[in-house]
């Protein structure tokens, strides 16, 4: 493989287009502002560091989105192992729009995501929090497209399931 030269400009850049996608995608599965954060930051500085081994014949999101859910997965895990799943969520920082029933039901999704298990939460989340098809989100995964609906199906099958058992009602 050629060696290829991003100058701090074009790199900086490409981190101004994705970071608040990256992030989203963190909090989503991380489901913590601060570790979306770390996620956010390793996933760039991994990204800079593995400059070489990106292939161009790809886009630079589902490269970029890829180190983001592994980070995001090893981020799930190691929590798991450090301390139990607590019943409260941090507390946001308050302001005017979280007045608002559609922020509310927005951290009641949310709550409802870490609910499901993690590998029916990251399909459903890149495929409706970041609107990916089944192939790019495939490729992110390592899974084949099947897999990719197959675990859709079923993660929005839970995910509905939870919210009931919240009282949403259908």
């Amino acid at each position: 493989m050629e060696e290829r030269t991003v100058t701090k400009e074009t790199f900086a850049s490409i981190v101004r287009e994705y970071s608040r996608a990256v992030f989203n995608i963190a909090y989503r599965i991380a489901n913590d502002r601060e570790d979306a954060m770390d996620i956010t930051q390793t996933t760039f500085l991994k990204a800079y560091e593995r400059l070489n081994t990106y292939d161009p014949s790809h886009k630079v999101f589902s490269w970029l989105y890829k180190i983001a859910v592994n980070e995001a997965i090893n981020c799930v895990n190691r929590r798991k192992r450090m301390e139990p799943l607590g019943e409260d969520d941090p507390a946001l920082d308050p302001g005017p729009e979280e007045e608002c029933a559609q922020n509310e039901t927005s951290r009641e999704l949310q709550h409802a995501l870490r609910d499901i298990d993690l590998d029916y939460r990251m399909v459903v989340v890149l495929r409706h929090f970041q609107d990916l098809s089944y192939r790019e989100i495939g490729d992110i995964l390592d899974i084949p497209e099947k897999t990719v609906k197959s675990r859709l199906f079923t993660g929005r099958r839970l995910l509905r399931d939870v919210l009931l058992k919240q009282g949403y009602a259908p």
